[in-house]
């Protein structure tokens, strides 16, 4: 048991004691000695300065110390600032909920209470000509990302199923997008998602909603929607986290922010850019009546073009069938049956021509075939002398050959006669040249 006179656990480290041993299970901490270790690792920090939304202000009268609580735009992460009351009079611009400000102060941690806070001795409210130089700046950055790159905008479905639409509740803005895109077109289903449209929750509440939205089968595309407003109203849309997570969604998205004017990050990362709420439930949903006028007209345009080329192949067939060859097809075959019968009388008289020359032909040749023959040589005196007692009958043409005794066959023109040689004559020198020069090589005269 330990004794009433004991020191407890910790008091020599508490005392600042040199004699600090490590700390554990059979050594721990008292709970004065953990808050006082973080207070002076807190302390350490300094003076910072921090940025960030104001979301609510607490100014109590006869007090000496105001309350805020200072919000991530980006984030749902606060912590409370505390100041003097004069330091938020001194301010050019009235530090109110929803301003965008910049201070410098220390971060403080209670350890009696265990909670930290930021002690401030200057807050800068950031101007309209700070919060577009930022914008500025974020715009560079993304651009040079590629997140504004007209490719990779998605194109919107003509017919979409359910449109997904986050919007202020029951805001002008909300009732336009609704109202027109239903006079369109009837059918037309909506996802409304509620949400801040401006001030410190209305970052994170949209990135939800978008979020919920991009994940459900049944949403074709999503509208953004807001009415106009100043350039610090309209920050949360040029949020960087709400713009990355745009960028990064499946479903189409359409920027609905403001009026002409204005213009958001948020219109240049969104796959459309629409002027108004109302112009961006003219994009999404396509207008039923006009649609079906559309079809009308083209129906009709359709059918006129139609007739016109059944009368323009009319036309051209009555122009065919009004030529003569098809008016009566056999003109041709008559035309080209004279002009086969004139070739054939044409040929048949040449050929005859031909025939007939021929036939002339042959009859001169044979004429003088006749004329040079051997029986027109008998004709005109001469005879062919053949010996016949000699093996087969054969034509002489000497007396050596014709000796005495030889029977002989002679012919004449009109006839042949047997003989047989009683003496041979041969004849003078002088009559041999004659003979072999005037006697064919098959004749001779007869010989008595």
């Amino acid at each position: 048991m330990t004794s009433a006179n004991a020191t407890p656990p910790g008091n020599s480290r508490d005392s600042g004691s040199s004699k600090d041993t490590g700390n554990s299970a059979d050594n721990p901490w008292p709970v004065r000695t953990v808050n006082r270790k973080i207070a002076e690792w807190i302390n350490r920090l300094g003076q910072i300065w921090v940025e960030g939304q104001v979301t609510q202000v607490s100014r109590r009268p006869g007090t000496r110390t105001s309350f805020l609580t200072l919000r991530d735009p980006a984030a749902d992460i606060s912590i409370t600032v505390t100041c003097s009351p004069d330091l938020l009079m001194r301010t050019e611009v009235p530090v109110t909920e929803g301003s965008h400000v910049v201070m410098l102060g220390r971060p403080d941690f209670y350890a009696g209470r265990g909670t930290i806070s930021l002690r401030v001795t200057d807050i800068r409210p950031i101007g309209v000509g700070q919060l577009l130089l930022r914008i500025e700046r974020l715009k560079q950055l993304l651009a040079a990302e590629g997140l504004f790159d007209p490719r990779l905008k998605r194109s919107l479905p003509f017919l979409p199923r359910t449109v997904g639409l986050i919007s202020g509740r029951a805001s002008a803005a909300q009732r336009d997008v609704m109202s027109v895109a239903q006079a369109r077109w009837t059918q037309v289903r909506f996802a409304v998602r509620d949400a801040p449209v401006q001030g410190p929750t209305a970052v994170p509440r949209i990135l939800a909603h978008l979020a919920d939205l991009d994940a459900d089968p049944e949403i074709d595309v999503i509208v953004i929607a807001r009415g106009g407003g100043s350039v610090e109203d309209l920050l949360p849309f040029s949020d960087e986290a709400l713009l990355r997570a745009v960028a990064a969604c499946t479903t189409p998205v359409i920027s609905a922010i403001g009026h002409e004017p204005d213009n958001p990050l948020l219109d240049l990362v969104a796959d459309i850019r629409a002027a108004t709420p109302t112009d961006a439930a003219k994009r999404v949903v396509p207008d039923v009546t006009a649609e079906l006028a559309g079809i009308a007209e083209m129906r009709r345009r359709s059918a006129h073009a139609l007739r016109n080329w059944v009368h323009r192949e009319e036309r051209v067939i009555a122009g065919l069938r009004a030529r003569p060859v098809l008016a009566n097809p056999f003109t041709m075959i008559d035309r080209r049956s004279d002009d086969v019968e004139r070739m054939r009388r044409d040929i048949r008289r040449d050929v005859s021509r031909m025939v007939d020359a021929e036939h002339r032909r042959v009859e001169h040749l044979s004429a003088r075939l006749s004329t040079l023959g051997p029986a027109q040589t008998l004709a005109r005196g001469y005879a062919v002398v053949q010996r016949v007692d000699d093996g087969d009958p054969h034509v002489v043409t000497s007396t050596d050959q014709m000796p005495a005794g030889a029977r002989l066959r002679i012919r004449v023109g009109d006839g042949a006669a047997a003989a047989e040689v009683t003496s041979p004559q041969p004849a003078p020198d002088a009559e041999k040249h004659t003979a072999k020069s005037t006697d064919t090589p098959s004749t001779k005269r007869s010989t008595k």
